[in-house]
């Protein structure tokens, strides 16, 4: 009947058809342009065949629609809001009419079926769902809103209230709640779903089931008035976090556009979510969650390319334990690799295997383990004062403090007890891999492996290729990151890598600041409207002072230009008064109960005070908009430098590091992103501005130069 790229049209049995969606060449199902105008295609097909009773809509996949083919996104946003507006009707106008065949429609959705996945199911008149099935609408998780019919049908399938929270949340969900909200009819065991789904086509078709009315539900407002509207926003309100986020929209748009649609029919509906569509997709936020979603996609493939290369790793070692150690060898023993943890002390010893032990029990009370299981894996995990069994070792990872004697030392110790070809890494947040591989006779083993605190929580592995390492060395590294669960960056070494680089002119930044007058509790307010996890004064608590001030000697020393010592450094001045932050109970900022383990986190006069006595001004007041700059465009300028150095092979990489592993704010992209957001010619113009702050502060000659051209980090 109908035969394309990625739909078919099929003749079965009793007068009906089944519209298939089966992407070629695909292991699922997407929807792109080419889709969606196929759909269109299909439909007309079905609509001028006679005698079609009714029609059945399947997916040869393992999942029915994952969503949109996010590829497409960029040279769409590109355009003005009103074109995108414009082709979002267009699309609607496509789908639509298949929602206006004159025969009953059934949707069987299998695997998932995710934004426009779901959003082309709810055109159907009923919707038959698998058991291991999930639906949801994740669009707000990329900045945007639905934007095929989902805020407009989805309200009038679902109600109001239910609607909004689907929408605001981004959340995917299981046959039992898609069930109780009225998205789906039934829930049936993925073996049934075919069949299932045909009885409810064979019922509508001979009227046991009225499908006109279920598709008439569609058609009109909603039966709540505007007020009654109002009403269930404000209560949304209440419990969305998402609907109060300034930098992150997309939420709040969705909820305003379903208020003003509910007291309009869905032709009406369908054009406020267009134009609140075109709206989101042109704010900052829908730019940089795109880009780190398209960036993600970059890396998985980058790995699985170079993971030709790597070496299997069934047994690995950790040498030095405690918390780091310990969360290393854990996550190494969750994914099935038998993990020696190896340390001169029993005392950290314990602490790693208690580390390792806390870090399972959370797996088994949020139901990601069993019990057995997490015995199993906590028996992998071998803790050991000597030698024995090193000599079985694919990958050794030393894990001892950061000092390079220390680490030298025991990398030679460690070279002579593995077998030749085992990969070593050092977990080393700052020291240089071709200065720990001076002892080595093996240097080409050595990669460097920076893992983040809390290990468990943060993806971010930076994979450091010092100038001796080899291919197979890096790709084994990164592959083993993988298996962890983690993203692995791979980058040449340097002084702090990327991470820790970009940060340090940051917190240079921040005590530059203070000693200017500025007050640390503004800053902060200030960075986290911005959207950063915590401001500065609270991240250096965080850190550790004294940890702090150790990074900042090392890294330096690297660059002396541009992140030379703060004269009247408020970070001297609280480790010579022994406030190191959370560890200490004072910083910056007061933590009540910090020994317990529980710091909870308040002002601290005694703080301001000594803060003041290095302001030799006085205090200033600056304004947000100001500390924001000051802050952020030393790490964009030295983010420049890395990327000009080829510290990192793109953009892509580097932003990924800040993002994942400094917290760097999505809705901001990365340095690189939030720079091409705000165009280079105005960055080089705020760096102009604040030159006399000195070397931070001076854009790049690439800088100055794709300013000049109109160019960016990321394609256009």
């Amino acid at each position: 009947m109908f035969q394309g790229e990625n739909i078919s049209v099929l003749p079965l049995d009793d007068g009906f058809v089944e519209l298939r969606f089966d992407r070629r060449d695909a292991t699922i199902n997407k929807l792109d342009a080419r889709t969606i105008d196929e759909f269109r295609k299909a439909t007309e097909c079905i609509a001028t065949t006679s005698e079609v009773r009714g029609v059945l809509v399947t997916s040869a996949k393992d999942v029915f629609i994952v969503g949109a083919d996010i590829t497409e996104f960029s040279a769409m946003f590109q355009q003005s809001a009103d074109a995108i507006a414009t082709a979002v009707r267009t699309n609607d106008a496509h789908v639509t009419t298949f929602e206006d065949l004159p025969v009953p429609s059934v949707v069987a959705i299998n695997g998932y079926a995710l934004g426009g996945g779901l959003e082309l199911a709810l055109l159907g008149a009923f919707r038959v769902m698998a058991s291991n099935a999930r639906v949801g609408l994740p669009e707000v998780s990329l900045g945007l809103i639905p934007g095929l019919g989902g805020t407009a049908r989805l309200s009038r399938v679902a109600g109001l209230a239910a609607a909004i929270d689907w929408v605001a949340t981004g959340q995917s969900f299981d046959g039992r709640l898609a069930v109780a909200a009225g998205v789906v009819d039934e829930v049936v065991a993925p073996d049934e779903l075919r069949e299932t789904a045909l009885a409810w086509l064979r019922h509508a078709a001979t009227g046991e089931i009225d499908w006109r009315a279920a598709q008439r539900r569609k058609k009109v407002r909603l039966p709540i008035s505007a007020r009654e509207a109002a009403d269930v926003i404000d209560r949304a309100r209440s419990r969305i976090g998402a609907l109060h986020d300034r930098n992150r929209p997309a939420a709040a748009i969705a909820a305003e556009t379903m208020e003003r649609a509910a007291v309009h029919d869905l032709e009406d509906a369908l054009d406020h979510e267009a134009d609140s569509f075109g709206r989101v997709a042109r704010t900052q936020a829908a730019a940089s969650l795109v880009q780190i979603f398209l960036n993600e996609q970059v890396l998985k493939k980058q790995v699985k390319r170079s993971a030709q290369a790597a070496r299997p790793v069934s047994q690995a070692a950790v040498i030095g334990a405690g918390t780091m150690g310990g969360g290393i060898a854990c996550a190494s023993a969750l994914r099935g690799i038998p993990t020696r943890m190896k340390d001169i002390a029993q005392a950290r010893l314990d602490a790693g295997m208690d580390a390792a032990r806390k870090q399972l029990a959370k797996h088994v009370e949020s139901g990601r383990l069993g019990l057995r299981q997490a015995d199993a894996c906590y028996a992998s995990i071998t803790p050991q004062l000597g030698d024995v069994g090193l000599d079985d070792v694919d990958f050794a990872i030393e894990a001892v403090v950061e000092h390079p004697d220390v680490k030298r030392r025991v990398l030679a110790e460690l070279e002579q007890l593995v077998p030749a070809d085992t990969v070593l890494a050092s977990n080393t947040s700052s020291l240089g891999i071709d200065e720990l591989a001076r002892s080595l006779a093996r240097p080409e083993q050595l990669v460097g492996m920076h893992f983040f605190n809390p290990v468990p929580k943060m993806r971010l592995v930076e994979v450091v290729r010092g100038s001796r390492t080899s291919d197979v060395a890096v790709a084994t590294a990164a592959g083993y990151a993988v298996a962890l669960g983690k993203t692995p960056i791979i980058v040449r070494d340097c002084p702090g890598f990327v991470v820790n680089r970009v940060l340090m002119p940051y917190v240079n930044a921040f005590l530059r600041l203070l000693a200017d007058g500025a007050d640390f509790e503004t800053v902060d307010r200030a960075m986290e409207g911005f959207g950063w996890p915590m401001g500065p004064a609270y991240l250096l608590d965080v850190i550790g002072m004294d940890v702090l001030d150790r990074v900042v000697d090392v890294i330096g020393a690297g660059y002396r230009d541009r992140m030379p010592p703060v004269d009247g450094s408020a970070l001297g001045l609280m480790i010579e008064r022994q406030r190191y932050g959370q560890k200490s109970g004072e910083g910056f900022y007061r933590y009540d109960g910090a020994r317990a383990g529980r710091p909870s986190k308040c002002p601290s006069p005694d703080a301001h005070a000594l803060v003041a006595t290095l302001q030799s001004n006085g205090s200033s007041a600056f304004p947000d908009d100001v500390i924001i700059e000051r802050m952020m465009l030393p790490m964009i300028v030295e983010a420049a430098h890395v990327l000009d150095e080829r510290i990192v092979a793109s953009a892509v990489e580097l932003d990924m590091a800040l993002v994942l592993g400094l917290g760097f704010p999505a809705h901001a992209g990365g340095a690189l992103k939030y720079a091409d957001w705000l165009g280079l010619d105005r960055v080089v113009a705020m760096c102009d501005r604040h030159a006399e702050l000195g070397a931070p502060y001076v854009a790049t000659p690439n800088m100055r130069a794709m300013a000049a051209a109109g160019a960016h980090y990321y394609p256009a």
